[in-house]
């Protein structure tokens, strides 16, 4: 796979336990993180290891890292490997390091506001930091410097962790019985250090007897769907089937769908949703057929420095992820192409946000206002 040249790898296991486990998406150990390689999912599982922050943007960067919530847990841990890895000589060193070292891993991808939230979270600890111990900074302070860094990036996962299982039973409580429910791109486990976000829903309901089938989409031109979804709702034993992006529709009108739930990247303050492109479309179609469209997503992924949808940055990424597919190309040579990786859903077609804090709804600037100020 392009970009895993200069990491380290470690062995696959073996294919009869792939549907047994959702594997450990990061594991920070030894100064060094191991980050689950998600472009090889389903078929193997593989790990590089990083470092540096400089790797963990490369990795977010590449797609090997992916799902807001995890790239946050990831950039948090990033952070910490690099002050460690910089040793900063003193208060005037580490706040510069610190900064540089927050706008690196910022600047790997520009939608997903949990990067942005954890970095200047751990950048402001550094920052606290320095304050507090001016003038040069010796071995004493380099131990508790990278200890509450440490300290501070498992927070960043155990927070992600119990807001996932707080939106499984706050979203649960949404689903009619015998729910026929669709879902878009990968907000499970794979996406989180957690239980997951829409999936997360999914899988708390499945567990309460409510889910009767779920359809997912198969979500291209990444086929997070295909490689992702569809892999954690059979590992989870609950019925479901794969579609391609185009049948959404027929199979909403004609297949008793009474619930769509997807993720989100960036919520802006008035409720405005990006996520991965096709939502939008979707939540359209939910509209005319008048089925419930649900988003699920931690309070951090609430940019309220967005007014609204326009307001929030929508990344183009490589034309190659279109028109090549597991390195094959499908499209004729030269052509072009467009890849806007994501797109914004208004806030009047989402039925309701369900996050960690509870249910907005309907969602509204107060609404969403009142949620985060619980």
């Amino acid at each position: 796979m392009p970009g895993m040249e200069n990491s380290a790898r470690h062995p696959s296991l073996p294919a009869f336990d792939l549907y047994k486990m959702i594997p450990a998406r990061l594991v920070y150990k030894n100064s060094s993180l191991k980050i689950l390689d998600q472009r090889l999912l389903p078929d193997r599982i593989v790990y590089i290891t990083e470092k540096t922050a400089a790797g963990v943007a490369k990795a977010t960067r590449d797609m090997a890292l992916r799902g807001a919530p995890l790239i946050g847990c990831a950039a948090a841990f990033g952070f910490a490997l690099e002050l460690r890895r910089l040793a900063p000589a003193s208060a005037a060193d580490l706040q510069k390091k610190a900064r540089r070292t927050a706008n690196l891993l910022k600047a790997a991808r520009p939608t997903a506001v949990a990067l942005f939230y954890a970095a200047d979270r751990m950048l402001a600890k550094a920052l606290a930091f320095a304050a507090a111990h001016p003038g040069r900074l010796g071995p004493d302070a380099h131990k508790k410097l990278f200890s509450m860094l440490d300290r501070e990036a498992a927070l960043v996962t155990s927070e992600d962790e119990a807001a996932c299982e707080a939106m499984g039973l706050h979203g649960a409580k949404l689903l009619p019985k015998n729910c026929v429910i669709m879902t878009h791109c990968n907000a499970g486990a794979l996406a989180t250090m957690g239980i997951g976000t829409a999936v997360g829903v999914i899988n708390t309901a499945h567990k309460q007897h409510k889910i009767r089938h779920a359809y997912s989409c198969e979500t291209r031109p990444y086929l997070q769907g295909a490689r992702l979804t569809i892999w954690e709702l059979m590992r989870e034993g609950i019925p479901s089937e794969l579609i391609t992006d185009n049948m959404a529709a027929h199979i909403i009108k004609t297949c008793g769908v009474n619930a769509i739930v997807v993720g989100a990247d960036r919520i802006a303050a008035n409720g405005d949703t990006a996520n991965k492109i096709g939502t939008y479309g979707l939540a359209v179609i939910a509209k005319h057929h008048k089925v419930p469209f649900y988003v699920a997503a931690p309070t951090p992924t609430v940019d309220t420095e967005a007014s609204d949808g326009g307001e929030i940055i929508i990344e183009e990424r490589s034309v190659r992820e279109v028109t090549y597919v597991q390195n094959v190309c499908i499209a004729p040579k030269g052509v072009k192409a467009r890849h806007p990786a994501f797109d914004v859903t208004p806030a009047a077609l989402i039925t309701a946000i369900i996050t960690e804090k509870g249910v907005i709804s309907p969602v509204t600037r107060a609404n969403v206002a009142r949620n985060l100020n619980k």
